[in-house]
């Protein structure tokens, strides 16, 4: 079977980008991400979209579905819509080239190319990925996205304005000539049919090709003088093999390098995925060049790898402890063993089942396993201390012995059955990320306990009937040693808990009136424990956020970023580091860098200083000192899918085309307003403040009386002061670009532009200085969209002893003090938390509806499962004090536990109604039979009970990797079947003695 951390819980996404070289934010939103966006409506499943548009010329847009749609049609069905919007986008848009691709949110892992000894620089190492590594990476299965943080070669063309005036050129004749001169040109063929009779030859012939080295390129002819002489192109310009793009900047530990970083697809699986690249990474190798190194900076594989083996662990602990819980109450490895062997049984049952249902062996299933350990051996204890009581006190034979106990307790074990099934199957029929994970859990738990009941009907009693030996009736009582001592211990208290339960059926109005205040705690406890969705997890690794000012070139970015590398290899905790300049989760742009930190193993950091939230406070304490940048050291998320960081995650909207400069302003106002508030940290926008941009205005007036078009002007300052684009040439097994631009000393100045010339109609030269006006403006580096309104993602965390739903509720507040017309919502995450709480009042309901229904049809009667039903609050009680006693809030496991707290705590209430009713039917008075029921059943009560709550300590109790998903959801389970069992022993024989007294006559009269 696949093995994964989570099922598929994101909702799958497609993610359209395109290129617009040159372009500024506000241009690029609007002549191609608009564009784009007005043709996505109607799009089947659609949850929701979001989309950046970048300085730098990058567009993206992402569009996320509902979970279970297939993203192979999702993919198709935007395909189809982009291809509308294509004809309405720039040339040189559509020119580069519009790519749908599927695939997760969030990177699965980095690996690098580096070589310590210098030997390559990072554009020789870009190179050789994009030529050797990208392509085959890219096959992959699983693989979604592989994307090079580095760049591949181009021919660059540096240009000197200068020397293009000294000679009479401009831009667009270097243009006219490459494009003339770099081409391939296909002639065709000497004797191809139809040919002559006779033809004896046929040739292919071989035309002009495209160029193929700097040399060549610097022989391109300009023109050709009256007098004979020539221009080069080298006489007017610099040409090298270059970098195709200079924004981004790798380094691995502090040496320069080239990364790869891959999404995975939707449907792919994060362990197959991993493994299948580091195999063909591997492969790959043998042909790297010498001197180059292989790092593998981030692999979320690993957290998941060992997630999963820190649970299995767990696993196998419950086991034990659940057979030493047997063995003390047993007193014999023969009886012990019968229970033992139904586990493997049941679980590989499960495994079948899990299988034919397509699922994974996750974090999710794995937890239905731990929990169902307990549940698989409760039947079983059931069926084997029965039939040991009956041989003891009776004197039967194993066979008749079993014969008995089934006829005895198979209603027990059915009614059981049927209440634990009920309660978790409503869970499997939830809609949405949470419904994913509700499924997966509750199915395989489902199946578990199917597996169980059924061995527990078949298999079990016929262990007992042929593993079992005969019983003397005062064994028990003359056992010498330990559990000599037990069983006296135990007899003596199952004496006392009888006579205090007699003097609680005596006056039971007084019991109910505590039973209604711990009603009322229960309810006042809920409501305050704080919510969340998933528990913060040391996954390994986390990110660090780099945001210098405004205006900020890559230089000093790099000093930054060395700073940062040297703090955090200086750290014992971590292992490697790969830092990314120009590219952040806010955007790119110079000014913006990031970093992927990864830990050593868990193993190696003990203790709560070491984990990766130690390590991230110590680090926003010690970057508080760089002023020369916002350093944010952040957590990733539980599941990596649903953002980019922990905490929450709003988009604030401009809902009423207030403008650009409102929305910022709103935006102020609540970061200073969060600043504020105790109940959230971090808060800040994920994006690139605004900044001095340089307005180019053509006086068209003027230019049309000088004879120059303003297609020409367009062209001069594209081709001068952007990336130009002009055509391909071969440079080893791939097609590269051909890339024209003013070299460095002169496009650094706003003076720079007024010394770039262009020609006229009368084939004279005019300076663009008279020409065009400039204008110092102020706008934004990048522009976000949400559902199609004008957007500024805000993330922020919580501080210590605060959740995710106290700093979304406070959030809420402020965001009512905005501007009319700013809107918020939900997104990631947090979208995913809001859903989790609208949905848990249905499911605790239903489930509640469904058990007690359930009830109602086993027993015939309304009046005994609403006896067992008021058991439900006892249970639920333990696991709110538990959780509220280790600072957990009300989370996605936490809410899984109280399902099954319901389901369980009305276990041990069956077992005691179901004995009390058999024997009110022999003739027994209603006391009487409650009485004796409750001794009779004290035992097998006591002993599910230990072994349920001891098979889930360890998950309550675990340290390493996964560790706090494990305390979230084992601490509710645990307290709750604790109180479920101690506070129902009592309360129960009060609750049916209590229901019976009150509907009985009317049973009678029917």
């Amino acid at each position: 079977m696949p093995v994964a951390q989570y099922p598929s819980v994101a909702p799958p996404s497609i993610t359209i980008t395109s290129s617009y070289a040159g372009a500024s934010a506000e241009v690029l939103q609007n002549t191609v991400t608009t564009i784009i966006e007005q043709q996505l409506s109607g799009i089947d499943n659609l949850l929701y979209m979001m989309s950046t548009s970048n300085s730098s010329g990058q567009s993206q847009i992402q569009i996320f579905f509902e979970p279970g749609t297939n993203p192979d049609v999702a993919q198709v069905q935007v395909q189809n819509k982009l291809q509308l919007a294509v004809p309405s986008l720039p040339v040189i848009v559509q020119q580069a080239g519009v790519t749908v691709t599927k695939s997760t949110r969030n990177y699965l892992m980095f690996f690098t190319l580096s070589t310590p000894n210098g030997s390559m620089d990072e554009i020789a190492l870009g190179n050789y990925i994009a030529s050797n590594v990208l392509d085959p990476i890219r096959r992959v299965s699983g693989v979604g996205e592989a994307n090079m943080f580095g760049t591949e070669n181009a021919m660059r063309v540096w240009m000197d304005p200068q020397k293009l005036y000294a000679y009479n050129l401009t831009s667009q004749d270097v243009i006219n000539a490459i494009s003339a001169q770099n081409v391939q040109v296909p002639l065709g063929q000497l004797g191809d049919r139809p040919f002559t009779k006779g033809q004896q030859l046929n040739i292919t012939l071989q035309g002009q090709s495209t160029l193929a080295s700097p040399k060549e390129f610097e022989n391109i002819i300009l023109r050709v003088n009256p007098d004979g002489s020539r221009v080069y192109l080298r006489d007017v310009a610099r040409v090298t093999l270059g970098g195709l793009d200079y924004s981004t900047r790798a380094r691995t530990n502090g040496f320069p390098s080239a990364a790869v970083a891959i999404k995975m697809s939707p449907e792919g699986n994060a362990v197959a995925t991993a493994d299948a690249i580091h195999a063909k990474v591997i492969q790959l190798s043998k042909f790297f060049p010498a001197g180059v190194k292989v790092d593998y900076p981030l692999d979320q594989s690993a957290f998941v790898r060992i997630s999963i083996r820190e649970v299995i662990k767990t696993l196998m602990i419950a086991i034990f402890l659940v057979f030493c819980v047997m063995y003390l109450f047993l007193q014999s490895m023969r009886t012990t063993l019968i229970p033992t062997i139904v586990v493997p049984v049941a679980l590989m049952g499960t495994f079948i089942v899990m299988k034919a249902f397509g699922f994974s062996i996750n974090v999710l299933t794995l937890f239905g396993m731990v929990l169902a350990i307990g549940i698989l051996v409760d039947d079983a204890i059931v069926v084997v201390e029965n039939c040991e009581r009956l041989m003891r006190d009776e004197g039967l034979s194993p066979k008749a012995a079993a014969h008995k106990a089934m006829e005895q307790i198979t209603g027990a074990l059915i009614g059981i059955s049927l209440v634990l099934t009920a309660v978790f199957i409503p869970m499997a029929f939830f809609g949405g990320s949470v419904g994913a994970i509700y499924k997966q859990f509750s199915l395989s738990l489902i199946a578990s306990m199917l597996f169980s009941i059924f061995l527990a009907l078949s298999l079990t009693p016929a262990l007992c009937g042929v593993i079992l030996k005969p019983i003397n009736k005062d064994e028990h009582e003359k056992k010498k040693g330990f559990f000599g001592v037990f069983n006296r211990v135990f007899e003596g208290g199952r004496n006392k808990y009888q006579l205090m339960v007699e003097r609680m059926l005596k006056t039971t109005g007084r019991y109910l009136i505590v039973y209604l205040v711990v009603v009322l705690a229960v309810a006042i406890l809920y409501m305050r424990l704080p919510t969340s969705f998933l528990p913060e997890e040391d996954q390994g690794y986390f990110i660090t956020n780099i945001q210098l000012p405004v205006g900020a070139t890559q230089e000093r970015t790099l000093a930054v970023l060395k700073r940062v590398e040297k703090y955090f290899m200086s750290q014992p905790e971590v292992d490697k580091i790969i830092t990314v300049a120009g590219f952040s989760f806010n955007g790119r742009g110079q000014n913006s860098a990031l970093s992927f930190i990864r830990l050593k193993d868990w193993d190696q950091r003990p203790g709560d200083e070491h984990k990766a939230p130690a390590i991230i406070r110590r680090a926003f304490g010690a970057f508080f000192q760089i002023k020369d940048a916002i350093i944010f050291p952040v957590n990733l998320p539980p599941i990596p899918e649903l953002g980019v960081s922990s905490g929450f995650d709003l988009e604030l909207e401009d809902q009423s085309s207030l403008g650009h400069n409102k929305l910022m302003a709103a935006r102020d106002q609540l970061v200073a307003l969060a600043a504020k508030n105790p109940n959230v940290v971090g808060v800040r926008m994920q994006g690139l403040e605004d900044a001095a941009q340089l307005k180019i205005n053509v006086d068209e007036a003027k230019a049309s009386a000088l004879g120059v078009s303003l297609a020409d002007i367009n062209t001069a300052l594209q081709s001068n002061f952007g990336s130009f684009y002009v055509n391909n040439f071969v440079h080893g097994n791939r097609v590269q670009r051909v890339i024209i631009m003013l070299d460095a000393p002169y496009r650094m100045l706003p003076s720079d532009i007024g010394r770039i010339y262009v020609r006229n109609n009368e084939n004279k030269m005019v300076s663009l200085s008279g020409l065009v006006h400039l204008q110092w403006t102020y706008g934004s580096p990048q522009l976000q969209r949400y559902n199609g309104f004008p957007a500024i993602e805000i993330v922020g965390a919580t501080p210590p002893g605060k959740s995710t739903g106290d700093a979304m509720k406070a959030m809420e507040e402020m965001i009512k003090q905005l501007p009319a017309g700013i809107g918020f919502e939900w997104t990631g995450q947090s979208y995913e938390e809001i859903l989790s709480g609208k949905q848990a009042p249905a499911l605790f309901t239903l489930s509640i509806i469904v058990v007690f229904l359930a009830l109602a049809a086993l027993y015939e009667s309304w009046s005994i499962p609403f006896a067992v039903m008021l058991v439900v609050p006892l249970g639920i009680l333990g696991s709110l004090l538990a959780a509220s006693l280790r600072g957990m809030p009300n989370d996605v496991y936490f809410k899984v536990g109280l399902l099954a707290i319901i389901g369980l705590s009305t276990k041990n209430a069956i077992l005691i109604v179901e004995f009390a009713k058999d024997l009110q039917l022999q003739g027994k008075g209603l006391v009487e039979a409650t009485i004796e029921a409750v001794h009779l059943r004290l035992r097998p009560i006591l002993m599910t009970s230990l072994a349920f709550i001891l098979g889930v300590m360890p998950l309550a109790l675990s340290t390493g990797a996964g560790s706090a998903s494990q305390h979230a959801i084992g601490t509710g389970v645990a307290g709750g079947m604790f109180t479920a069992t101690f506070l129902a022993i009592f309360m129960v024989p009060v609750f049916f003695v209590a229901v019976q007294r009150i509907f009985m006559p009317k049973d009678k009269k029917r």
